[in-house]
């Protein structure tokens, strides 16, 4: 991973390289970054570019034998820890034995979140951990001096649900670290951490990618441009949300919201009940987009109803949804709509049947529109 590989957040990069140009590396550091964002690629390039035998101002060079190992992610100076879980694919219990399926997972796509690893590897609902054993190994890992590198580097995926004592173990590794060793902390969670060890980082806030951003990046990926803006539009910043709609080509949520709502508003019971059929055998993560989705277009709705339709993000398919349906609603209506769904994707995430949740959702809300 190079920094040119990441789509904007020049200013980000900028930073990071001047850092390394003088020399001013802290040895801990804290990325920061929204869900789906550049957190983990960005602290990929920077690690590449630190032991880059050819760097230049603006990048690695790519090609040096640093570049080459840290491109396939075996370089002997840059060590992982991320969360695990008991899988049925490796029978391990430290970071090291999943590390060639952690190798493929960031190969594939750098861009990612919790649950997608946890799917990659099998894990089931189980929930991901870094253990206390991991974290006092961790001297074990480093007590040697780099192999070729000028610095040896640790990656630590996701610290922000590591336990107490877990924390305590990186805390104190973090009080004495070993010279010329350095810590990458990547956490698009960071408020779930110790204040002690965010304290003892260099903190590198990240922000969430621009639509611009987005919409470039998937279509250096062959996305075709209609199918770029609409996703853009819905993955709000989350590039991890905006490949796995571009996957799910028939994912059609603009549609599907059109005829969830106009289904209501006739208070179609019929179809309504077979909407909830069909919502039944989606996957959780398809479940919860659909409501996201029509959370976004609600407050899409109150935007517009206060006269402020200058402020909408929207694509203009979205836009003039938005004008007319907002005829059929008032601003009470609308707010009790968002407090509907806000409950429906409590349940879900919890497990309550899901075609029991989305039609008691739609006969619910049915009765908020303003018929004629």
């Amino acid at each position: 991973m190079l920094f040119r590989d990441i789509p904007g957040l020049e200013n980000i990069k900028a930073t990071l390289r001047r850092s390394v140009r003088n020399s001013h590396l802290a040895h801990a550091q804290l990325f920061d970054y929204p869900t789906g964002g550049a957190g983990l690629a960005m602290a990929l390039a920077f690690s590449t570019y630190i032991n880059c035998e050819n760097r230049n101002e603006e990048d690695a060079c790519g090609t040096c034998a640093s570049c080459a190992k840290m491109s396939k992610l075996i370089h002997p100076d840059f060590h992982f820890i991320f969360p695990i879980a008991t899988s049925k694919k490796v029978d391990g219990k430290t970071s090291e034995a999943f590390l060639p399926l952690w190798r493929s997972f960031l190969l594939e796509n750098p861009y990612r979140v919790l649950p997608d690893w946890l799917d990659h590897i099998g894990a089931d609902n189980k929930q991901g951990n870094i253990s206390v054993e991991e974290a006092r190994g961790i001297l074990r890992k480093l007590s040697v001096k780099a192999y070729e590198g000028e610095y040896k580097i640790l990656l630590i995926w996701k610290p922000d649900i590591m336990n107490a004592a877990s924390s305590n173990a990186i805390l104190k590794i973090l009080e004495e670290p070993p010279e010329k060793t350095l810590f990458l902390l990547i956490s698009d969670q960071s408020d779930k951490l110790l204040t002690t060890i965010i304290s003892r980082t260099q903190r590198i806030t990240i922000p969430a990618f621009t639509d611009s951003e987005i919409k470039t990046y998937l279509k250096q990926n062959d996305a075709i441009d209609a199918m770029a803006n609409q996703v853009a539009f819905l993955s709000d910043g989350n590039m991890a949300e905006a490949l796995k709609l571009v996957q799910e080509e028939q994912d059609d949520r603009s549609a599907w919201f059109a005829d969830w709502m106009r289904s209501s508003y006739k208070f179609d019971v019929a179809h309504l009940v077979k909407l909830s059929d069909n919502y039944d055998v989606m996957s959780k993560e398809k479940q919860k987009g659909l409501l996201e989705y029509a959370l976004r277009l609600f407050r899409d709705m109150l935007v517009w109803s206060h006269g402020a339709g200058e402020l909408l993000r929207v694509p203009q398919e979205e836009l003039t949804f938005v004008q007319n349906f907002s005829k059929t609603v008032n601003f009470e209506s609308l707010e009790r709509m968002i407090g509907e769904v806000n409950t429906a994707y409590y349940h879900i995430e919890r497990n309550v049947r899901a075609k029991m949740v989305f039609l008691d959702l739609s006969l619910t809300v049915a009765q908020f529109f303003q018929r004629r």
